[in-house]
């Protein structure tokens, strides 16, 4: 599988330099990577506009978006559920084999 290269830096500047790997079947590379970017200012820009909302809150959310984009294909449940589940599995193995590059504190 050739891989998608993405820099992803949290908002206390932590970078992650991730390799995911894309699917034989991905059309569009360079979209993936700019609607994971829209996605992730969108999450970004809700947690900064306050509220009691968790970590597991974004994820729950965003889970649940999967699933309402798996169903919205029309193709059975069973073939685009295993399809979710199997590219956030690879995902997720992507995301864990990914340093986490700590932003420096302090002076110089």
């Amino acid at each position: 599988m050739r891989p998608l290269s993405y820099r992803a830096t949290t908002s206390t500047g932590d970078v992650f330099d991730l390799e995911f790997p894309l699917h034989p079947n991905t059309e569009d590379a360079t979209g993936i990577s700019g609607l994971i970017s829209e996605i992730l200012s969108v999450i970004d820009r809700s947690i900064a506009a306050g509220g009691p909302r968790s970590n597991g809150d974004v994820l729950q959310a965003v889970a649940m978006a999967m699933s309402i984009r798996a169903r919205m294909i029309n193709a059975p449940t069973g073939v685009t559920g295993g399809l979710a589940q199997e590219l956030l599995s690879t995902a997720l193995a992507a995301s864990a084999a990914a340093p986490r590059q700590r932003a420096s504190s302090g002076r110089c």
